[in-house]
């Protein structure tokens, strides 16, 4: 593990005799009661496995969906104890709760080499309480069942929840290998990347895009936007955009970086030049130019002739990030400018382009059309987490284990 990383690593730890609360970034999709995709899991089975062969017990923790601290068996974690069971080979015990006293009364009988999930951290209302006291006052509570905290949990990182910035607090923390992993990789790619630097940006709210898209126009070269972005840059153009979804506020602001983009010390925004359009997503799609959308046509996707020109600039490309597929790709319909996308990272890849991608959509649509997910660089684990990463923000649960 990198000795420069300004945080202390899980390899660093003498974990021998010791419990082991670990902060997982699960929050699995469901189907039908069951889990969908266990690649979360997967991500986190060396850290889980290098703490039992260690000489530790191991105490996982995770939330799952959004259950507004009331307990609501739709989010609970004991779907996830066969999945933990197929991954570690030992049997996983459950605590109904994630504090309390049965919790703690489990938590105590723990053996080295055992395992123990704990219910969803959002049952609790002090997982997410706006209130600072209450946040620490839940932390303090999970912190009582061990004695090293491990944030493997990235997914997560960017929220001031009390598991992940009140635990380590009252015990000694780490981060997980996975999570230092994902710090070594996207540290890479924003401050070390090769030439010249690509990021392709979707997604649904300017708010929280805005940031990454200002920072890049700094420090890279190409800015590639699709999704609802898009829209709103093309609207700021002063396109009539039929009957498009867009954020009508954000339309002066993405002008204005549209515009300053242009500044030869920036880096390009490149806006789509046409888009697939429909007057509904069961409609019959077609292609047209930004001029030529009609009244009452949505736009669901980027334009061939547009996802050609950012394959180009992909494969031309040192370093590609991308975040957010570029149309509403669970449509087979508007998918193919994401899947343009993937074709040219994944050869550009081969061709020794460092590529970083991620966002749970970018990974759901690769899952969703059988495309492989090992062929590029490094997949992040991160959605909202890694856009403020390479945006420069600092993540507050990463800033609460600095050394």
């Amino acid at each position: 593990m990198s000795e420069s990383l300004p945080y202390p690593t899980l390899d660093s730890v003498d974990l021998s005799g010791k419990k082991v609360l670990l902060r997982a970034g699960f929050d699995l999709p469901m189907t039908n009661g069951a889990v969908a995709d266990t690649s979360r899991v997967e991500a986190l089975v060396p850290t889980m496995k290098h703490i039992l062969e260690n000489g530790a017990a191991l105490i996982v923790m995770a939330h799952q969906g959004r259950p507004k601290g009331e307990r609501n068996p739709e989010f609970t974690q004991k779907l996830l104890v066969p999945v933990l069971e197929k991954f570690l080979g030992v049997d996983v015990q459950f605590a109904e709760t994630c504090v309390g006293d049965d919790a703690k009364q489990m938590a105590a009988a723990l053996q080295q080499g055992s395992v123990l999930l704990l219910e969803n951290l959002r049952y609790e209302p002090g997982e997410k309480s706006k209130d600072a006291a209450e946040r620490d006052a839940f932390g303090q509570e999970l912190a009582s069942l061990a004695d090293v905290y491990v944030n493997d949990a990235f997914t997560n990182c960017h929220r001031d929840h009390a598991s992940m910035t009140s635990v380590p607090k009252y015990i000694p923390g780490c981060i997980g290998l996975r999570l230092a992993q994902e710090i070594e990789h996207l540290t890479t790619a924003t401050q070390n990347p090769k030439q010249p630097l690509t990021l392709i940006i979707s997604g649904a709210k300017m708010e929280t895009k805005v940031p990454v898209i200002e920072h890049f126009l700094d420090t890279g070269d190409h800015v590639l936007v699709g999704g609802l972005i898009a829209n709103t840059f093309i609207a700021g153009a002063g396109y009539a955009m039929g009957a498009s979804r867009y954020e009508e506020e954000w339309a002066t602001k993405a002008k204005e970086i549209h515009t300053a983009s242009r500044n030869t010390t920036n880096a390009s925004i490149h806006i789509p030049i046409d888009a697939v359009v429909a007057t509904a997503p069961e409609a019959e799609p077609r292609t047209v130019p930004l001029a030529e959308i009609a009244g009452d046509e949505c736009i669901f996707d980027v334009g061939t002739a547009s996802a050609q020109h950012f394959a180009h600039l992909i494969k031309e490309s040192g370093t590609v990030i991308w975040n957010g597929p570029l149309g509403m790709y669970e449509t087979e319909n508007f998918a193919a400018s994401t899947k343009v996308i993937a074709d040219a990272l994944r050869e550009a890849t081969k061709n020794g382009t460092m590529s970083i991608i991620g966002g749970g959509d970018t990974i759901d649509f690769h899952n969703r059309y059988g495309l492989p997910l090992d062929d590029y660089t490094w997949v992040s684990m991160g959605g909202g987490a890694m856009v403020e990463f390479i945006s420069g923000e600092s993540l507050p649960a990463l800033e609460i284990l600095k050394k």
